[in-house]
């Protein structure tokens, strides 16, 4: 088996010049608070529920099976839109199917972390990936930053947007993700579970988008279109390929209206043209067996952007620190904002 390398989520490199100082996160689960936007309203009607719930430090499929168990449904019927930390308040959206008889009693469960805040009927099973975005609250501890400094670079942030790489909760505990699909695509590991193998997959094609956007963070051109890019249209999953550039697709890339992008690799070779083509296929060279593998296993050549605009981004100072605001698209790592600011410990460790 070989022994690829990759770079650590904290040592890909900066857009802004690095973090301005160092603090500390999660001393408690209200130091970072999530709250998912759904992007549409329940329907009003419908055989199942929708309920909009609010959890403090547990899990987000912890809180489907106790969801599930409390209703008497079984868990492959709850629906939820995305994983959300656990060392947090985070409030977001399950469905489940709607009793026959009556609404089960939600009361218990605020013991344990989970509170019921609205309850509504729904037509159909809420599914992964469907919300539209997430509002961040975070409070950084122990941040002696000048505020000048900070008031600049936030600036700065919400002009440019930041690189937008997969956070490292993506990757597991010290990158295991990462070596266990390696193992997978060279025979190493056989018969996983299905819920493992996805989670090894969408590493896999994580560490690839994140090189390929640290070498363009490297050549100066990761918030710049180039002839053979294919570009995203802002705010959703549309992209189009430009093998040659004018002034209007420039000019809307510099506006944060469209944006380069890189590689969620699979099966085929990918839409790129020219030296950006050239340069994903060296990076993903770097893996040697994991192009192979991503196809093997059935995934397909998708793109995403390889700029984050950061949206409403704004700051207040705290008692020995700041507290930051911001809103993310769907499939979004906060962790990408925060690193462009402050290297941070994290007081309590994640699942």
């Amino acid at each position: 088996m070989t022994d690829p390398t990759w770079t650590p989520f904290h040592a890909l490199p900066y857009a802004h010049g690095g973090p301005l100082g160092s603090g500390r996160l999660r001393r408690e689960p209200a130091d970072f608070e999530v709250e998912e936007l759904l992007g549409f309203p329940p329907d009003g009607e419908g055989d199942h529920l929708l309920l909009w719930v609010r959890k403090t430090d547990q899990n987000t499929e912890w809180v489907a099976g106790r969801l599930a168990e409390t209703a008497g449904v079984a868990q492959k019927d709850l629906g939820y839109a995305g994983l959300k930390d656990r060392r947090a308040v985070t409030s977001q959206w399950f469905s489940l199917p709607r009793p026959r008889d009556c609404e089960p009693d939600w009361s218990a469960l605020a013991a344990e972390g989970i509170e019921i805040l609205q309850v509504h009927p729904h037509r159909r099973k809420l599914r992964r990936g469907t919300l539209a975005g997430n509002r961040f609250r975070i409070r950084v501890r122990d941040w002696a930053v000048d505020s000048d400094s900070l008031a600049g670079r936030i600036a700065l942030i919400r002009a440019a947007g930041v690189p937008n790489y997969f956070g490292e909760q993506r990757f597991g505990r010290n990158g295991a993700n990462l070596a266990r699909a390696d193992a997978l695509f060279h025979g190493a590991i056989r018969r996983p579970s299905r819920h493992q193998q996805g989670l090894w997959l969408s590493a896999a094609r994580s560490q690839v988008f994140n090189q390929v956007l640290a070498e363009r963070l490297g050549r100066g051109d990761w918030d710049r279109p180039l002839a053979g890019d294919c570009l995203n249209l802002d705010g959703s999953h549309s992209w189009f390929p430009a093998p040659t550039l004018d002034d209007l697709l420039t000019g809307r890339v510099t506006r944060l209206d469209l944006h380069p992008t890189g590689p969620l690799w699979g099966r085929g070779d990918p839409p790129t043209q020219g030296e950006v083509r050239a340069l994903e296929d060296a990076a993903v060279a770097r893996f040697p067996g994991w192009p192979a593998g991503l196809a093997r296993f059935g995934l397909e050549q998708e793109r995403r952007s390889l700029r984050l605009p950061v949206r409403d981004l704004a700051w207040v100072p705290t008692d020995g620190g700041y507290e930051l605001s911001f809103q993310l698209p769907a499939g979004a790592y906060a962790t990408a904002v925060l690193r462009e600011l402050v290297e941070w410990e994290t007081v309590a460790a994640e699942d």
